[in-house]
C-alpha cells in the first residue's frame, strides 16, 4: 500500500491554528469568531481535496514543458535550488500583483481577502481556480529548464512558508522586515484601509515590493481593517466563490460595446460597477439572515467540519490506493457538504435538499460495491420517500436543527 504523507499537514495545520487560538483568548484579543473559521476552513478543505488532481496535472505538464522545450538542462545543485526560490517568488509577486489589477484574476483571487478576522485559518481560502492559476504562471519555470522535481518540491516549501504569516500575535521582526515578508507586511496586504490597499504583494521576499514601488509599512498608529472594502457579509460557500464572476457578468451586459465588455472584464476592480454587486444578489436572493444563530445550530456544523478535517487527512493519505468510484463519491460528498454548512450558517430552507442529497450518495456508495442493481433499489426508495413522505421529513429537519 502506498501512502501520501503530506496527509499529516492537516493536523500540523490544525495544532497550530487551535494554539493561536488558544493563546488569543488568554490574551483577551479578538480575530476569531467562529463563523469566519468555519468559513475560511471550507474553502481551504476544498482547495486541499481538489489539488490532489491539480498538483499531479502539473507535475505532467511541467515535466513535458522542461523535457520538450527547456532552455536549459538544469540539475539540482545548492545554487540552483536557490536560484528557482528566486524565480519562483518573483513570478508569485507579478502573479499576484495581477490579481489584484485584472477584474478577471481578482475574481479568483478575492476569495482569499473576504475575511473580516485575521489568523493562521485565512491561509486556507485559497481556492482551487486560484491553485491553477498560479500553476500556470509558473510554467515560466519548466520552459527555462527547472525540472517538474525540483518545481513541485520549491513550490512545497514556498507555499508552507504564508501559513505562518497569518496572525497578529507576532509583531514586528527587526532587521528581518527589510528582506522577509514578515506577519506585519502581510497585514497591510489584508487591510482595507485606504493607505494599505494594494501593497506588499510579496510572498516570501519583501525585496520585490521595494524595487517595484508597491510596499508599505505598518503604522502602528493605525487600526487594521480586515478584509474587502465592501464587505460580502454572506458565509456562502458557493457565493464566497462565484460572486466577482457573476459582478462582472452583470457589469459587462450593461456595456453596449464590445470594448466597453472587453474593459469591464479585463480592466481594473477599482473601475467596477458599484452596482452590480446588488444587482447581482437581486438575482440570485442572496442576502443574510438577522435571526441569531443557535448554539445547536453551531455544534452541527462544527462536527460535520470536524469530521471532513479527518476524513480529508484519511482520504490525501490513501489517494493513491483509491478507485475511481471512491474518489469521486468523496469528493462530491464533500463539496455537498462544505455547500451544506454555508447554507446552515445563513439558516437557508433549502438546506435539506442537500442532506437529502447526501444521503443518497452515502446510501448508493455504500451499496455500491455489493450490486449495481442495490443502487437502483435505493434510488427507488429515495424517490418514494420525496413523493409520500418529503414535506413532512423537511419540517422535522428544519425544526431539529434551527429550532
Amino acid at each position: 500500500m502506498k501512502y501520501n504523507f503530506l496527509a499529516f499537514s492537516i493536523p500540523f495545520f490544525v495544532l497550530l491554528i487551535f494554539l493561536e487560538y488558544t493563546i488569543t483568548k488568554k490574551r483577551k484579543l479578538t480575530g476569531f469568531k467562529l463563523h469566519g473559521v468555519i468559513a475560511n476552513l471550507s474553502v481551504g478543505i476544498a482547495e486541499r481535496l481538489l489539488d490532489v488532481y491539480a498538483s499531479a496535472m502539473f507535475y505532467f505538464v511541467y515535466d513535458l514543458l522542461q523535457k520538450r522545450y527547456g532552455l536549459f538542462k538544469i540539475n539540482p545543485t545548492p545554487l540552483l535550488w536557490l536560484s528557482l526560490l528566486i524565480c519562483t517568488d518573483f513570478i508569485w509577486y507579478w502573479y499576484h500583483r495581477l490579481a489584484h489589477e485584472i477584474n478577471v484574476l481578482w475574481a479568483i483571487h478575492i476569495v482569499h481577502h473576504q475575511s473580516e478576522e485575521y489568523n493562521f485559518t485565512v491561509s486556507a481560502r485559497i481556492t482551487v481556480l486560484q491553485a491553477f492559476l498560479r500553476g500556470g504562471f509558473w510554467c515560466v519555470l519548466p520552459l527555462i529548464g527547472f525540472p517538474a522535481q525540483m518545481i513541485t518540491g520549491m513550490l512545497l516549501v514556498h507555499g508552507l512558508y504564508p501559513f505562518f504569516i497569518h496572525t497578529q500575535l507576532i509583531g514586528k521582526l527587526g532587521i528581518l522586515e527589510y528582506l522577509f515578508v514578515t506577519p506585519s507586511h502581510h497585514r497591510v496586504h489584508h487591510a482595507s484601509n485606504e493607505q494599505y490597499l494594494d501593497k506588499n504583494y510579496g510572498d516570501v521576499l519583501i525585496i520585490w515590493d521595494k524595487l517595484f514601488g508597491t510596499f508599505q509599512r505598518e503604522e502602528d498608529e493605525t487600526v487594521i481593517v480586515y478584509g474587502l472594502t465592501k464587505p460580502l457579509n454572506t458565509y456562502s460557500f458557493l457565493w464566497q466563490h462565484f460572486h466577482y464572476f457573476i459582478e462582472i457578468i452583470v457589469a459587462a451586459s450593461r456595456q453596449h460595446t464590445l470594448k466597453g465588455k472587453l474593459q469591464t472584464v479585463f480592466g481594473k476592480p477599482e473601475t467596477m460597477d458599484p452596482t452590480a454587486r446588488k444587482e447581482a444578489e437581486r438575482i440570485f436572493r442572496v442576502k443574510q439572515s438577522n435571526e441569531a444563530i443557535q448554539k445547536p445550530l453551531n455544534t452541527y456544523v462544527k462536527w460535520q467540519i470536524g469530521i471532513l478535517l479527518t476524513a480529508l487527512f484519511v482520504f490525501i493519505l490513501l489517494e493513491k490506493n483509491l478507485g475511481t468510484f471512491i474518489s469521486v463519491a468523496f469528493v462530491l460528498l464533500t463539496l455537498l457538504t462544505l455547500i451544506n454548512c454555508g447554507a446552515i450558517m445563513e439558516q437557508r430552507q433549502w438546506v435539506f435538499n442537500l442532506e437529502f442529497a447526501r444521503a443518497f450518495l452515502v446510501a448508493s456508495s455504500l451499496i455500491y460495491f455489493t450490486s449495481l442493481n442495490g443502487v437502483l433499489v435505493v434510488a427507488l426508495v429515495f424517490i418514494t420517500i420525496m413523493a409520500t413522505s418529503y414535506k413532512y421529513l423537511e419540517n422535522r429537519y428544519l425544526n431539529l436543527v434551527y429550532r
